[in-house]
């Protein structure tokens, strides 16, 4: 009879195929399809959530967006003036913009200067003491919680309204940004020469300079000009405060409803960063090849 089974089971199979039936699911069949029922439930639970979430935050902060179409009259008078820009203040502008993008290249460079060799010292293949990389790993995650506005508004007030300040800004937030960044990718590397070079007795900065320096240098160029590409904006942004540059008369054509100056400004703004941006990426795609 058990010999039998399997044959029954097989011309039933056949039978129901010539019927045109649909064959009866597995086993296996049906755990294969469990991870995707699971997969679409939790799907609506993170609706459900993200749903939750905005009328909660809505009621929360009493925001109405009413408001948004109470004035979208204004909205549109503002953008067709910014739409027909001064251009007699290109004069004005365009040195801002330079005096920007100086501020953002000088606050890349320091910046990125100090991560470079901050690096090194929190990175766990180079110096073994866990005591000491994790103080300043400590540092660094201190400084890397606070924001650009808030460096700004620090510096403005150690130094005064200027592009000091925001050089200043810029230099301490570079670090945060490539700081990280950079550390996690020398960690990364073969370790290998470390050891061949650690073999021989060849001192740290024998090691960094030929086991280190050649494996992680166009990373670290790739990094730096991503950190250019994020000042450019910042510096901008950094204006509104008083740390110089572009910004600042950005914020006053606003205060005076002087839109066409306004967009003039906005224009020349996202034109230079957009060919910044660009360069940047081809550039980094071309050391990373």
């Amino acid at each position: 009879m058990k010999l039998l089974k399997p044959c029954l089971t097989i011309s039933t199979m056949a039978e129901t195929a010539r019927k045109g039936k649909k064959m009866p699911k597995s086993k296996e069949q049906h755990l294969a399809e469990l991870p995707k029922k699971k997969f679409k439930i939790m799907n609506l639970v993170w609706v459900v959530i993200m749903v939750l979430g905005l009328f909660l935050s809505v009621n929360v902060t009493n925001t109405h967006i009413s408001v948004l179409f109470n004035n979208f009259s204004q909205f549109t008078d503002i953008f067709v003036q910014m739409c027909h820009p001064d251009w007699g203040y290109a004069a004005t502008a365009v040195p801002l913009l330079i005096e920007t993008i100086k501020m953002a290249i000088l606050g890349t460079v320091i910046g990125s200067a100090i991560a470079f060799v901050y690096s090194l010292l929190i990175a766990r293949n180079i110096v073994k003491n866990k005591a000491v990389t994790g103080i300043l790993r400590v540092i660094m995650n201190i400084v890397r919680t606070i924001p650009d506005l808030l460096l700004g508004a620090i510096f403005v007030a150690i130094v005064g309204i200027g592009p000091v300040a925001g050089v200043l800004a810029l230099s301490v937030f570079t670090f945060g940004v490539v700081v990280k960044l950079f550390y996690e990718a020398i960690e990364t590397i073969d370790p290998g020469p470390i050891e061949a070079l650690t073999a021989v007795g060849a001192n740290k900065l024998q090691i960094i300079h030929f086991a280190v320096m050649p494996q992680i240098i166009t990373y670290f160029i790739s990094y730096v000009l991503y950190a250019f590409e994020i000042n450019v904006r910042a510096s901008t942004v950094l204006g509104y405060i008083g740390a110089g540059g572009i910004g600042l008369y950005l914020q006053q054509t606003l205060q005076v409803f002087d839109y066409a100056k306004t967009g003039l400004i906005i224009l020349i703004i996202i034109v230079v960063v957009v060919l910044i941006d660009y360069v940047s990426t081809k550039s980094r795609e071309a050391l990373m090849k």
